[in-house]
């Protein structure tokens, strides 16, 4: 049922017969609205690269999310009236199960997590899960996790946002999908209604990471994801070999006589030239008071940067290619996030240089190896892990089993998930209606359940075909309640799926997203 905004003061209202009486002040909202994740190749590329880059780095990183606004008290009300009749949309992708007399629950491959990076930087995840859709390629989960809502009307969507099915400890099985297009209730989206806590995500065609390739510098400076720099000592037999191998366009060699050799002091008496190298910043204090150094820079010096430490303004682009090379090794100084009130508005780096002394007969020769980091397309999302199927305006009362990765305490801090394994509760959804006002919620359906946060965004499946692993999806878990006091979250509660619900729905599940990996395994700019 669609929130009415009063022309005085904002108020948010749930009642039809008041909608009618002011048909003639009010100005009704679309029920819908949509929001831009990655509109375009070149952005879903990059958020591609951010996740996949060395071997899924960004994915092993990421924490649960953890809501701020988890309610403190729950009343119940009177039961949900829908607002037309049933429906449902069937699911596909049946999977090959053989039944058995034991009672074990299948779970299903199309549940997943969703990962996104928040405003202060941080990689977080919550749970999510594949829905059918007229192109294979939509996402259902709860629409916080979707939108950073850090106040009315100041809602904006998360950064690097990806649904990753069957994720496991950095384990991609089916792909990395990035997030095209958001859909949501216009009423969350503008009111923070939590009523309206859901959302429909299109994806684009997943992403594999294939692995490592060493290739020519030519080669490094076309490629389009993720790739880094490897610096080494060779000998000279090595150095021959691979100019043999690359010629000019290979790996690109320093110049022997400015950085091979034996390291020594100012005072050796044997041939030597002084040279400049980067060090870390624990190397560049060292060099301050160690002998073995001649010094640090100095201004007026040739051949030398004009002083010891360097410090540049990088793109966002700049930094997390730095951040790769700095994994690899091929970086040896600081890299930091610039911020203001908490929010990262720029990126620098830090390097440190210091003059060093090398014997001049003890010759070695140094070389820079590129590596990209092949892509393949894992293809739609469907295709590769089905979808459940949806419905909407169902009377409550019905069975669901609820699909998530709980990671989060209970309220008296005891932890007994990690969020590494999906899990389930199963039961009865509500009669009656739970209301919250800290959150606008005024008509949530609720399940009995000790599911904790992390499973936030996780399906609730009516229904559900435990041979095919497939239902309709009739709920995402919004938010979890004590009801008793005791400090154990006992209760689970969604949105009520009702037309308004279905059509925000059928219009996100008739959008076309596309593809980001090229056929050489580049990503698409």
């Amino acid at each position: 049922m669609k929130r009415i905004l009063l022309p005085a003061g904002g108020a948010v209202l749930a009642t039809g017969l008041l909608a009618a009486g002011l048909a003639g002040t009010a100005q009704a909202a679309p029920d819908w609205a949509t929001d831009p994740l990655a509109n375009n190749n070149a952005a879903a590329a990059s958020v591609a690269q951010y996740w996949t880059a060395s071997n899924n780095a960004a994915l092993k990183s990421a924490t649960a999310y953890y809501h701020d606004a988890a309610p403190t008290s729950w009343k119940s009300g009177g039961g949900y009236s829908p607002d037309g009749k049933p429906g449902a949309v069937l699911p596909t992708g049946e999977e090959k199960v053989v039944a058995t007399k034991v009672k074990n629950i299948n779970l299903p491959k199309n549940i997943g997590k969703v990962f996104w990076t928040d405003k202060q930087g941080k990689n977080r995840w919550a749970s999510g899960a594949s829905i059918q859709s007229k192109y294979r390629n939509l996402v259902v989960t709860a629409a916080h996790n979707v939108y950073d809502t850090a106040g009315v009307g100041d809602a904006d969507v998360l950064k690097n946002w990806v649904f990753v099915p069957g994720y496991y400890q950095g384990k991609t099985p089916y792909g990395i999908y990035v997030g095209k297009t958001a859909w949501t209730h216009y009423d969350f989206d503008v009111y923070e209604d939590y009523d309206r806590d859901y959302a429909f995500v299109t994806v684009y065609n997943g992403v594999f990471y294939g692995g490592e390739k060493q290739v020519t510098a030519a080669d490094y400076e076309k490629f389009v994801g993720p790739k880094y720099v490897k610096d080494a000592w060779i000998t000279e037999a090595e150095y021959k070999a691979l100019l043999d191998k690359y010629g000019p366009n290979g790996p690109q060699f320093t110049v022997p006589e400015s950085n091979g050799s034996e390291k020594v002091g100012h005072d050796y008496a044997g041939p030597k030239y002084l040279s400049y190298v980067e060090v870390t910043e624990a190397g560049y204090k060292d060099a301050l008071k160690n002998t073995k150094f001649d010094n640090v820079y100095k201004n007026g010096e040739a051949a030398a940067p004009p002083n010891g430490v360097i410090v540049k303004k990088l793109t966002e682009s700049e930094y997390k290619e730095l951040l790769a090379k700095k994994a690899a090794g091929g970086f040896l100084g600081k890299l930091e996030e610039v911020k203001q009130n908490n929010i990262v508005v720029s990126w620098k780096s830090t390097q440190y240089y210091v003059n060093q002394w090398y014997q001049k007969n003890a010759v070695k020769f140094g070389v820079h190896s590129y590596f990209i980091e092949i892509s393949k397309d894992a293809g739609r999302l469907g295709d590769n892990v089905g979808g459940q199927g949806f419905a909407w305006n169902q009377k409550t009362g019905q069975a669901v089993f609820v699909f998530g990765y709980p990671e989060g305490p209970h309220p008296d801090g005891d932890k007994p998930y990690t969020g590494i394994t999906p899990k389930w509760v199963y039961g009865k959804t509500s009669g009656k209606v739970y209301v919250s006002a800290a959150q606008k919620i005024e008509e949530h359906i609720g399940v009995k359940g000790a599911l904790t946060p992390g499973a936030d965004g996780g399906p609730w499946v009516l229904k559900y075909n435990n041979n095919k692993r497939l239902g309709y999806v009739n709920g995402v878990t919004s938010q979890f309640g004590d009801q008793d006091g005791n400090g154990r979250y006992d209760l689970i509660t969604s949105a009520y799926f009702d037309g308004e619900t279905a059509d925000i729905y059928k219009k996100a599940a008739n959008v076309w997203s596309g593809r980001i990996v090229g056929p050489n395994g580049e990503l698409y700019k």
